[in-house]
């Protein structure tokens, strides 16, 4: 089961994450596991925390990391396991131990964490359904600010590739609009202490309720394989209960060069 499986794996050190792309062999952590919903973020977190010691016992960390966290997809309201609440919770208090992890080491004052979703999967959302979730923990970041310059995430890509002193591998990210206005000119090296989430992490999805079948039919064997739609409102009604779901919104941007 997944509370089982997780009491056993509370090292992280037995996961392994085989690339798909061969060129990668070398680049992907072997001790970091792949999308499977089973295996909690937490435990992730925890193989992420046991090689950055070693990285700052060694000093070389690599100058660009991708960690993928992707328990917030959920299982929906599939029979016996956690709950979306407990799993989106479980999937934040891993990236704030992570986030607090490199806030804590000689690493910090000098690096950008950059949190995006893969992207929007339509959810819902007050402004329009296209915009995504984008956070950015630095200590050159402005601190408590709230940028609603408009963005991509081709701009969040460009922004890296200028920290990195890279070059822009396309015409889309060299036109895309860098994260300036996020960031400051003085540095503020305070330390990030995680929050435990007001929710149990083994809440765990009824045998019986009205969405226990359809989510039993969708795969969650990797990411975005569900439906869409029908797993938002599966999600809404785990949270919000018979409150009628909003219909998606539709925007229109302009922007002016």
């Amino acid at each position: 089961s997944y509370g089982e499986f997780a009491a056993n794996q509370v090292t992280g050190t037995s996961l392994t994450a085989t690339p798909s792309v061969p060129g990668l062999t070398d680049e992907v952590s072997p001790k970091f596991a792949a999308f499977d919903l089973s295996i909690m973020d937490t435990v992730r977190a925890n193989a992420f925390e046991l090689e950055f010691r070693d990285y700052v016992a060694n000093g070389q960390l690599p100058q660009l990391s991708i960690i993928r966290l992707g328990n917030d997809h959920t299982y929906g309201a599939t029979p016996g396991t956690p709950t979306p609440r407990a799993m989106i919770g479980e999937n934040d208090y891993a990236l704030g131990r992570i986030i607090e992890t490199i806030t804590k080491s000689p690493y910090w004052s000098t690096s950008a964490i950059f949190v995006v979703e893969d992207d929007s999967q339509a959810g819902l959302d007050h402004v329009d359904s296209h915009r995504s979730v984008a956070l950015v923990a630095s200590p050159y970041a402005k601190h408590g600010f709230v940028d609603h310059t408009f963005y991509t995430t081709t701009g969040v890509l460009r922004t890296m590739e200028l920290i990195l002193g890279l070059p822009p591998m396309s015409q889309y990210d060299a036109a895309a609009t860098p994260m300036y206005n996020a960031f400051q000119a003085t540095p503020n090296v305070a330390v990030y202490t995680r929050i435990q989430p007001n929710v149990a992490f083994d809440d765990r999805n009824p045998i019986v309720s009205a969405d226990a079948s359809a989510s039993l039919r969708m795969d969650f064997s990797d990411a975005d394989l569900a439906p869409e739609q029908p797993l938002n409102e599966i999600i809404w009604r785990s949270v919000k209960g018979n409150r009628p779901m909003p219909p998606p919104r539709r925007s229109v941007f302009a922007i002016r060069h």
